[in-house]
């Protein structure tokens, strides 16, 4: 995609914030057609942290605009600030939260510093920068120096505070930024696909980059191959996926600090599966022995809410197996365990409801994708006292399907992510597009509408409704797996 350049446009914060992310996102932030973006739930969901956050912060009236900072209002939003960036560029930032301290200003006894929140554990590279950001214009317009700005965050248990002393280095790096954020606007076309696609996910610009770097068998497709793989793979003349999938594992090893060549191994066999579309059986044993004799299967999902830690949904799907040795997945049961809080005394309840669940079904297996559930139900067991009769009883009933399928096969697919996996072998979710983080917005909108009287609606159908899906499409891999065998 090539474009015709507008220079006169401003460098904005939240086009910094993208840049900091990903150099092309900026970039097609600007100049990408509206039409190939994806709605991303993680957008909400920050806005949504947000506001609790400063929910929790603001104890006093606020205002709006300057005129609120003439007035001295103790919080001002909705300040638009303007001026010139290195080389006389335009810059513009819109600070979510502007919080009054003792100090000097143009307007009196006091002056403002920027507030922002902070998801995660820590303060990010971007974090930072939209704090120096915000406070080189703040402090050209109130006349006076900033020197820190404050990250907050709300948290299931308290609002946590961090300051950040705004440094001279540090507004020397966001001023060299700029200058490189500037000339990546100025390219005629996206720049280059970055070497850490993890990170993509929740971009809008996912399915667009994705097509690209399919198109360009960019060597990030290659589970397994991350940026410093990349730089390596590269330094030997490997530049794309087929290149790689045609190079020997012997002449990689070496080159990767591979004592055994498993991981050269790994690497070019999941290359050469994805360059011709074709699957390839790695451990001809049986991948799911357990389930030859077992009466019946328990499917689980969990939901959850990260900032709150808390799981507020485990989906459980009964599959019966009929006499003749086949299962029953046209009578299966959903049986979903709602979390309204997590409050020690309702974790209890939970685990009671979920113990019981469990004894009316014994010795079934309980099947699962990825270590997320199991590893979430054994410390609620163990944090619910269980003894460890109990503990080595719950171990040894999980199957962790992701794990047997990296075990036994190399699939022809760019992630071994439950959705990716599941469509390869024609599942389909009723509610496309849906996610995990989709799914946390509808909790958290079900969560705040609901009154004594409104314990349902639309948005807790939606979310059992994808819950259960993701149960299901863990069992249509198990299945694909069985008829493999």
């Amino acid at each position: 995609m090539a474009i015709h350049i507008e220079q006169d446009k401003s460098i904005t914060d939240r086009l910094l914030q993208s840049w900091v992310r990903c150099r092309r996102k900026a970039w097609l932030d600007r100049y990408g057609e509206q039409k190939k973006r994806l709605w991303s739930a993680h957008r909400t969901l920050q806005l949504d942290h947000q506001h609790r956050s400063f929910v929790a912060l603001i104890n006093k009236p606020y205002g709006r605009g300057l005129k609120a900072c003439q007035e001295g209002a103790s919080f001002v939003m909705g300040l638009k600030l303007k001026g010139k960036g290195p080389e006389d560029h335009l810059i513009e930032a819109n600070p979510p939260l502007l919080k009054k301290i003792e100090g000097v200003s143009k307007w009196g006894e006091f002056s403002y510093i920027p507030v922002i929140t902070r998801q995660g554990y820590k303060l990010t590279r971007e974090h930072k920068l939209s704090l120096s950001f915000t406070g080189l214009l703040l402090e050209r317009l109130q006349e006076s120096p900033i020197n820190e700005g404050i990250a907050i965050s709300k948290t299931k248990s308290k609002l946590e505070i961090e300051k950040l002393h705004l440094s001279k280095s540090l507004n020397n790096q966001l001023l060299q930024n700029l200058i490189k954020l500037k000339n990546d606007l100025n390219l005629s076309k996206a720049p280059p696909l970055t070497s850490n696609r993890r990170k993509c996910s929740i971009c809008i610009w996912k399915s667009y980059c994705d097509l690209d770097a399919n198109k360009q068998g960019h060597l990030s497709e290659v589970i397994g191959v991350g940026a410093k793989r990349i730089e390596i793979l590269q330094n030997l003349g490997i530049n794309n996926l087929k290149e790689l999938a045609n190079f020997k594992p012997s002449q990689l090893k070496e080159s990767l600090g591979d004592n055994n060549g498993e991981i050269a191994q790994q690497i070019i066999a999941q290359a050469l599966a994805q360059s011709t579309k074709n699957k390839k059986r790695l451990d001809p044993e049986r991948a799911l022995p357990e389930l030859d004799l077992a009466k019946g299967a328990l499917l689980y999902d969990i939901e959850s809410d990260p900032d709150e830690r808390h799981d507020f949904l485990h989906g459980l799907v009964k599959i019966n197996r009929k006499e003749n040795g086949e299962w029953n997945i046209n009578r299966k049961s959903y049986q979903p365990i709602l979390s309204l809080s997590p409050s020690p005394e309702n974790e209890a309840l939970i685990w009671k409801r979920i113990k019981k669940k469990l004894k009316n079904y014994p010795n079934w297996p309980i099947i699962h994708y990825g270590e997320t559930e199991s590893l979430s139900l054994y410390r609620l067991a163990k944090r619910q006292n269980a003894s460890e009769e109990e503990l080595k009883e719950l171990h040894n009933r999980f199957i962790d399907i992701h794990s047997r399928l990296r075990k036994h096969w190399c699939l022809p697919i760019n992630s071994y992510g439950l959705k990716t996996v599941a469509s390869l072998i024609g599942f389909q979710w009723h509610k496309k597009n849906a996610d995990g983080p989709t799914a946390l917005l509808w909790w958290r909108q079900w969560r705040n509408s609901r009154s004594a009287t409104k314990v349902y609606s639309k948005n807790l159908e939606n979310i059992f409704n994808y819950n259960k899906d993701d149960c299901l499409a863990t069992w249509a891999i198990a299945n694909w797996m069985i008829k493999q065998d």
